[in-house]
Order: structure tokens, then C-alpha cells, then sequence
């Protein structure tokens, strides 16, 4: 750049600005003609000419036309004021002069500023049409120049918001964001979330803004927000415990506030945690901590229990700390479940026989059986006071939960790390879970662990007995209990189905033998008969010998029946009418033994 000397122009310029006079006065038409108007922008000073300037700038024509028949013919203006410094200006001033200068994307929208300011918009165009000009066929065409050009209204606040230059920036970039989505040109898709990056917090929120006029999906304002969150705030995530707490609380409630609301598209329920780790480790305001515990509670059923840890762990990831942020989270959560089922039963009936009323149940099973888990995770910090374990696991109601068989490992975690409780500690402890909602192999184990409290063991055995007793095990919700009652019930009817088998065969042999035992009857009978005319000592010795017979027979055959018929009583009494003592020979009926049965 040729340099020349400040006397040309006919004015010595202060020491502090020479910068400005040389620069002028390479594009001044007429250098040997003295400067009669002075523009002086903070440091910079601009020696110039009415003759040039004023038949161009309707702000100079009618400063040099107010300031007429002062002292001296030269007419200072200080126009420190003007959006876009000394840069836009020198520019506004080769355009004045005739000189080539140039029209950027960064640039763009200072000119249009400057010339709106200056009255630089004669009917015959002017500046502010060339600027016009370049943002239609340039600025504006694509993604990269307009967000260019959106950032550089972030230094011209109001000016760039009067002129709507601002507003048809992201404009232009939400309709480039719609058509890269439905007709993707680079690879990957979502390279354009990139380049939000260099926005502040308040042009991104133009651009979500935008977006929603234009009803994007709902995936896109997910991708943006996300992938401008990460990026602008990559500092804060990777070391918030260390972050400079001032410039990163500002940032983060920021961010915070530019993001798309719940309705419209539910963040990541693990990207909202970490930001709420951020926020709460950094000392972000408590409105912003609020609102992101919200947007977690709105989509709580999708984290996990290490996402809700990411919250609860200190700003080092070692201490549980945050169990407060934690459980009002899931407090939210309840509240907010039950008041949209409170509104379905309202609305009518037919909702909630859709489904809807089974889904919300599904969604808080499910964060039951998320915050279960995260009471397991927990307990094992030792510093944990029981208030704060109990109200965690108790956020959710005992009824949302299918089984507690989680939930008892969680306790029997807490026991196990905490060693020193006495009776009534682990009782309260334990009031959490519901003994009777154990499964079959969980209360069996709670049975056997010494580390539960004397009433809860005794609770586990009275409801596993109860069960028992019943012989029914479609009361019990656990899937475990319901596997071994259907167990239980198969094996008995197999059993049922051998015994009657086992009765009926004992039955037609017990008939065989009673056909049996008359026809021996019979026989002996007729065999007296027939022999009675014999000599009295011979048919003495004989019917003597025979009767022995018959009565041992009858004794055989008799103690035979009575092995063979075990039946119980309500089926086929034992037949004792037929048993013969061996010593007198007499028919006489047995008593039946005293047993004591006891139920057990």
C-alpha cells in the first residue's frame, strides 16, 4: 500500500491517527485541494470534502448545512457512533469518492448500517443497493455466507435488527438448514450443524426460531441445539469442575435459553443431564438449573441410571453429591405423569381405553426400575445418610413397581455398605420395599439374609407361607413367583393324575380278592355239608382241621385286602369287618391309629 504524506491534504493530523489520514488519502480524487470536513470515529479521523461527500450523504448535507457561517470553513463531525467503526466508514467514503472497495460477507452488513445511518439512499440507488445487490446473488445464496453474515450482525445490535438484516440472515440460513436436510450435498449429512458453532447464543436462538416458522422437524432442532451445545460449550464440558465459573455460567445460561422447548423436540435425555452436571457444578442460576431439570423430567423414562449419576456425582465424577437435583428431577417427573393422566380420565374415556393410560404406566415402570437401579449405584457411598437413600428410592410409589426385587437389591447394598445401623435404622431402611412384592427366589433370599431387620425376614416368611398355603400363585406380581406357582400347580396335577391311576388298579384287584374270599366260603361251607354223616371223632378231627384251614385262609386273605387298600378317607373306606383274631377266632372290626397331623 503506497503511503503518502498528510500535508497533501492540506491538515496536520494528531499523532494518534495516521493510520486513517494515509489510507484516505490514497483514494482522494483531488489530494491538492485542501480538506474542508473532518470525520473523526474514535481514534481515526477522515480529512474529506464537502464538494464529494455531501451530494452522497443526506446525514454530512445536513451537518454542513447546520454549521454554516461558523468560524472557520471546515466542519468537524464525530460519527463514533456509526455501526460498524471506522472500517465501514472508510468504505461509505470510497463510494462517495468514486474509489473501488470491497463488498464481503463480513462486511455486508456493516456497509448497509453505515448507509442507513448516513442517508445514503438517494432514488438512483446508492450504497445501501450495492450492498442489496451482493446479499441477494452472494450473501445470502449459502449455509457458510450467511452465517457469516448473521455473525456479523451480532457487533451492529440494534442497527442490524431495524434494518431486518439480522432476521433475514437466519431466515436464509434456516431455508439452507430445510433444503440440506430433504436434499443432503455433503457428506456427512449433518455437517451443517458445524457451522452454527460460530453463532453467539442470541443468533442461534434467531435461527431455532426460524426453523420452527418453517416447521422443521423436530429432528433437526434436536441436531442443532445438541451439536451447538457441544461445540460452543466443548470447554465447559471437558473440564467444568475447573472452568472459569464466570464466563462459563454466562455461557451456559445462554445455551440454556436458546433451546428449543420440550414440545417442539425433546432433547437427549443423557446430553440434558450432562448439561445439568454442568450447570449445577458451575453455579448456574437457579432458573437455569430448573428449566433443565424440567426438560429432564420430560424425558426421564428415556435415561438411564448412569445418566441420572452423571447429575448426583460432584464437579470430579467421584462423590455422590447432587442426590437433592436428583430426586426432584423424578419428583417432577411424578407430578407430571400424574397430572397427565389426571387429564386423559378428564378428557373422556375412550383415551383411556386407547392405551394412553397403559403407556403412562409402562413410562413410570420404567423409571422405577431406573431409579432402583441408581439407588444400587449410590449405596455404596458411605457418607450416604439413610433420609436421602430413602428418599430417592421413595420418589416413586411402591405401586409403580411390577416387583421389587431391584429395590431389594438396592437395600440390601445400603445394609451391606453400612454395617454399623442398628435394628430400627435398617427397619426404616427397609420400609421402602414391599416384602410381598419379592418374587419366589427374593424372598427366599430375604428369608436367609441376616443383614435385613427381625420384621423384615419375618415378613418375607409370612407372605412366602401365605402363598404356600393358598396354593396360589397368580396374587404374587413377580415373574419369578408366577414361574414357580405354575410349577408348583403342574407338578401337583401330575401327582393327582398318578395317584388316581394307582387307586383304580388297587380297586379291581381288591374286588378280584373279594370274589376270591367267597368262592373259599363257599367251598368250605359245602365241604361241611357233604362230609356231616361221618363217625363223630373222624368228622370231629376233620371239621376241626378243615375250619383251621378256612379260618387261616380267611386270615391271609383278609391281612392281603387290608395291605392293598390304601385309600384315604371320602374315597373307599378301609374294609375291616372280615379281620379274624387268630386266638379266638372271632370276626372283629380294628380301630383305626390316632394320628396327629400338623400343617406346616
Amino acid at each position: 500500500m503506497m503511503q503518502a504524506s498528510t500535508s497533501n491534504v492540506g491538515i496536520s493530523s494528531p499523532p494518534l491517527a495516521p493510520a486513517s489520514m494515509d489510507r484516505t488519502s490514497q483514494w482522494v480524487s483531488s489530494p491538492d485541494i485542501p480538506a474542508d470536513l473532518v470525520v473523526r470515529i474514535a481514534d481515526d479521523v477522515f480529512p474529506l470534502h464537502k464538494a464529494v461527500m455531501v451530494p452522497k450523504c443526506g446525514y454530512i448535507r445536513k451537518a454542513v448545512a447546520a454549521a454554516r457561517g461558523g468560524p472557520t470553513p471546515t466542519v468537524e463531525l464525530d460519527l463514533s457512533v456509526l455501526p460498524g467503526g471506522a472500517d465501514a466508514f472508510d468504505k461509505a467514503a470510497r463510494y462517495c469518492y468514486g474509489a473501488n472497495f470491497e463488498i464481503s460477507v463480513r462486511n455486508a452488513a456493516a456497509l448497509l448500517c453505515a448507509a442507513a445511518l448516513l442517508d445514503m439512499q438517494p432514488a438512483d440507488g446508492g450504497l445501501a443497493r450495492r450492498v442489496e445487490e451482493f446479499l441477494a446473488k452472494v450473501g445470502l445464496r449459502t449455509l457458510p455466507s450467511a452465517v457469516a453474515v448473521l455473525r456479523s450482525c451480532e457487533g451492529l445490535l440494534p442497527a442490524a435488527e431495524e434494518l431486518g438484516v439480522a432476521q433475514r440472515s437466519a431466515d436464509a440460513i434456516a431455508l439452507r438448514i430445510c433444503n440440506e436436510v430433504l436434499f443432503p450435498t455433503r457428506s456427512p449429512p449433518e455437517w451443517w450443524t458445524g457451522e452454527l458453532a460460530a453463532l453467539s447464543p442470541a443468533s442461534f436462538h434467531k435461527v431455532i426460531t426460524a426453523l420452527r416458522c418453517r416447521r422443521a422437524e423436530p429432528e433437526v432442532l434436536v441436531a442443532a441445539a445438541t451439536a451447538y451445545a457441544e461445540l460452543f460449550l466443548a470447554e465447559v464440558f471437558a473440564d467444568g469442575h475447573a472452568a472459569d465459573s464466570g464466563v462459563h455460567r454466562a455461557l451456559v445460561e445462554s445455551v440454556v435459553a436458546v433451546l428449543p422447548s420440550t414440545d417442539d423436540a425433546p432433547l437427549p435425555a443423557a446430553f440434558l443431564c450432562r448439561l445439568l452436571h454442568v450447570g449445577v457444578t458451575i453455579g448456574a442460576s437457579a432458573k437455569t438449573c430448573r428449566d433443565l431439570e424440567l426438560r429432564v423430567a420430560a424425558v426421564l423414562d428415556q435415561a438411564t441410571a448412569g445418566d441420572l449419576l452423571t447429575v448426583a456425582l460432584d464437579g470430579a465424577g467421584e462423590r455422590v453429591q447432587n442426590i437433592d437435583t436428583v430426586r426432584s428431577i423424578i419428583t417432577a417427573f411424578v407430578e407430571r405423569e400424574a397430572s397427565s393422566a389426571g387429564g386423559a380420565n378428564g378428557r373422556s374415556r375412550r383415551a383411556s381405553l386407547s392405551g394412553a393410560g397403559a403407556l403412562q404406566g409402562g413410562a413410570m415402570q420404567t423409571v422405577a426400575k431406573t431409579v432402583d437401579e441408581l439407588a444400587a449405584e449410590i449405596a455404596t457411598e458411605e457418607a450416604l445418610p439413610i433420609s436421602k437413600f430413602v428418599g430417592l428410592a421413595g420418589a416413586v410409589t411402591k405401586e409403580a413397581r411390577a416387583t421389587h426385587d431391584c429395590l431389594y437389591r438396592a437395600v440390601d447394598v445400603y445394609l451391606k455398605a453400612h454395617p454399623a445401623l442398628d435394628e430400627i435404622e435398617k427397619e426404616k431402611v427397609c420400609s421402602v420395599m414391599d416384602p410381598l412384592k419379592l418374587s419366589y427366589q427374593g424372598r427366599l433370599h430375604a428369608s436367609q439374609n441376616k443383614r435385613l431387620p427381625l420384621q423384615a425376614v419375618l415378613s418375607a416368611l409370612y407372605y412366602d407361607q401365605l402363598k404356600l398355603r393358598s396354593g396360589n400363585g397368580g396374587g404374587d406380581e413377580g415373574g419369578g413367583w408366577d414361574a414357580y406357582g405354575r410349577m408348583m400347580r403342574s407338578s401337583a396335577a401330575g401327582s393327582a393324575r398318578m395317584q388316581a391311576k394307582a387307586d383304580a388298579s388297587l380297586a379291581r384287584e381288591n374286588e378280584a380278592l373279594r370274589s376270591e374270599l367267597a368262592r373259599m366260603r363257599a367251598y368250605v361251607s359245602s365241604m361241611q355239608q357233604s362230609k356231616g354223616s361221618g363217625s363223630s371223632s373222624r368228622t370231629t378231627t376233620a371239621a376241626a382241621g378243615k375250619k383251621g384251614m378256612s379260618l387261616w385262609l380267611l386270615g391271609s386273605v383278609s391281612r392281603t385286602l387290608s395291605r392293598l387298600n390304601p385309600f384315604k378317607a371320602g374315597g373307599w373306606a378301609k374294609d375291616t369287618s372280615s379281620i379274624v383274631d387268630r386266638k379266638t377266632g372271632a370276626m372283629h372290626a380294628a380301630k383305626p391309629k390316632r394320628r396327629r397331623f400338623s400343617i406346616s
